[in-house]
């Protein structure tokens, strides 16, 4: 597995694919809801197989919110999401940001727990799905390096 930053452009018929494929089929999210119009001014990650065919992907907009995290289903539970997820937030600290954040799907809380975010407040609705805000620091602190 291979994971790479990419731009919208560069990268935009396999972003599609993948977010098409989860959030549109999987979870009947309507898209208009997913393809909000702020893609091109996001930095993304794609992970793909050893035959290069893509099998997830994600972005992070300038504010370190994260977003649209995505995998395929047969490659759930891999270590697929994590790794990319892992490149966001580095991409975040390389630009001197403190914290990222996202809004995390109920169900995925204990995932995102497991990574170093902490949830941040209620749950809300968002495209019809309880979600709550979770929130990670970029940089190491003195209880997690130990």
């Amino acid at each position: 597995m291979k994971i790479k930053l990419v731009s919208y452009a560069e990268s935009e018929r396999d972003i599609r694919h993948i977010r098409d494929t989860v959030f549109g089929q999987e979870q009947k999210i309507p898209r208009e809801l997913d393809w909000d119009g702020n893609d091109r001014d996001c930095l993304h990650v794609v992970a793909t197989d050893k035959e290069g065919n893509t099998i997830g992907t994600g972005r992070i907009q300038a504010d370190g919110k994260i977003g649209r995290l995505a995998v395929l289903k047969h490659w759930r539970s891999r270590g697929v999401g994590a790794r990319m997820l892992e490149a966001l937030v580095e991409s975040a600290r390389s630009r001197g940001l403190e914290k990222v954040y996202l809004h995390a799907q109920a169900h995925a809380v204990p995932y995102y727990v497991k990574s170093g975010f902490e949830k941040e407040g209620d749950e809300f609705i968002e495209v019809g799905i309880r979600h709550v805000n979770m929130m990670r620091r970029t940089q190491a602190t003195p209880e997690r390096e130990a």
